[in-house]
């Protein structure tokens, strides 16, 4: 099955010969070296690339393990590149050749040679791209497939596709396992023999069972304000269980790392500041949060709620929670300050979103209770409410557009609706 990722292999396509190394990132098994060794591979073919100047090495591969050592890797590349034509070199899992930045930036001294590379996120993750190839690489960040993907490999209803997509998430090989029992036996040996191991080895986790119980936590609290404090104080009532705030904050940074979670921060929209107190934590893909808390807890709002903010990021916007405080008087008339939560404040570059989530809006009471945080603002930026319900976007009486979920994820231009 041939799935199609147009939306970064453009932007593959968009660097080439940028004179930097790109990069492709993301969590294991999202598809990096379909991208590299098959699209990008056919693009340059059909561009009338010769084969003979395409140089790939798949360092996992048993046949190329001398290529581990870095002299062996740049004296096996050099002895492609016999003219003076451009050369494209691509290297999967290029963390498992000792010492890759020197050969990288060695390739960078070569002016005919175009460089990509792929690495799995054991040893290869973003912030050790960012302290590696400052200035010299270009760093594609690879998700699981988005809805719209998802649903252009699917055979069946659109309808049917959320239900699959919402419960098994966006792995590509998900899409060729016919039965459920499949699905699920593959996202929990994901990961629990590949995810996790890879973490506990990289920071030689001791106390395995807190991290994954972590885990856990994490999973069953998608889209709750949270920080360390509160997670420790929550393992000392409920599982007896003594782990130091400075070690929960850890653990969840190498989740981040390795890009199972993604963290939201707070920001307070009308003082335009970040709020250093919680934040809210988003699983990269929702089958592998759903696998860890074995399918319990499909609370539709919540996994809608990751979903959406897993579409946003993919797009390429900065996402966070956002914090609006008004002034009201409570029964006895004294005034008291209240704190509105915005779902999503959503930025690239001068635009600026305003995105609640809502299974439904059934009658004015409930739009009154989901537009309450949009309509005290207070500036003019885009407001939206996308709701789980199969309906036409409309604007409200104030201005705020309402939208179906599925019109959002299947439309890459539906916030200019």
């Amino acid at each position: 099955m041939i799935i199609q990722r147009n939306f970064y292999l453009d932007r593959l396509i968009a660097g080439k010969h940028n004179r930097l190394i790109k990069i492709v990132t993301g969590i294991r098994r999202c598809g990096k070296s379909f991208l590299l060794f098959e699209l990008f591979h056919q693009h340059l073919t059909s561009n009338g690339i010769d084969e003979s100047h395409i140089i790939e090495f798949a360092l996992d591969d048993l046949e190329n393990e001398h290529l581990h050592q870095p002299q062996e890797l740049l004296k096996a590349i050099k002895s492609h590149i016999t003219d003076k034509e451009m050369y494209y070199v691509l290297l999967d899992e290029i963390q498992l050749t000792e010492h890759f930045e020197g050969v990288l930036n060695s390739l960078l001294h070569i002016k005919n040679v175009d460089v990509y590379v792929t690495g799995s996120n054991s040893r290869f993750l973003s912030s050790d791209i960012i302290t590696e190839f400052r200035g010299r690489g270009d760093e594609i960040r690879l998700y699981p497939l988005s809805f719209a993907e998802f649903f252009a490999a699917f055979d069946g209803s659109k309808y049917d596709a959320w239900k699959e997509y919402s419960t098994f998430g966006g792995l590509p090989i998900i899409l060729s396992m016919d039965t459920e029992q499949k699905k699920v036996a593959y996202l929990k040996n994901l990961f629990e023999s590949v995810y996790m191991i890879d973490i506990i080895e990289r920071h030689n986790i001791i106390n395995q069972t807190d991290f994954i119980e972590l885990a856990q936590v994490m999973a069953s609290t998608i889209g709750a304000p949270c920080n360390p404090n509160k997670i420790s104080n929550t393992f000392k009532s409920s599982k007896n269980t003594d782990i130091h705030h400075q070690t929960v904050g850890n653990y969840i940074k190498y989740m981040q790392e390795a890009f199972l979670l993604q963290k939201a921060d707070r920001y307070d929209v009308k003082g335009r500041k970040y709020i250093g107190t919680l934040a809210k934590y988003y699983f990269e893909d929702i089958g592998i949060r759903n696998a860890i808390i074995n399918f319990r807890q499909q609370e539709e709002a919540h996994i809608m709620e990751n979903l959406i903010y897993n579409e946003l990021r993919m797009r390429g916007y900065n996402v966070d929670v956002g914090d609006v405080e008004i002034r009201t008087r409570d029964r006895d008339g004294r005034q008291q300050r209240v704190h509105l939560e915005i779902d999503f404040v959503v930025n690239q570059g001068n635009q600026r979103y305003y995105i609640q989530s809502a299974l439904a809006i059934p009658d004015k009471e409930k739009e009154e209770q989901e537009t309450r945080s949009l309509r005290n603002v207070g500036d003019s930026f885009k407001k939206i409410i996308i709701v789980r319900s199969d309906i036409k976007p409309w604007r409200n009486d104030k201005g705020i557009l309402i939208m179906g979920l599925l019109d959002f994820l299947l439309d890459m231009n539906s916030l200019e609706y």
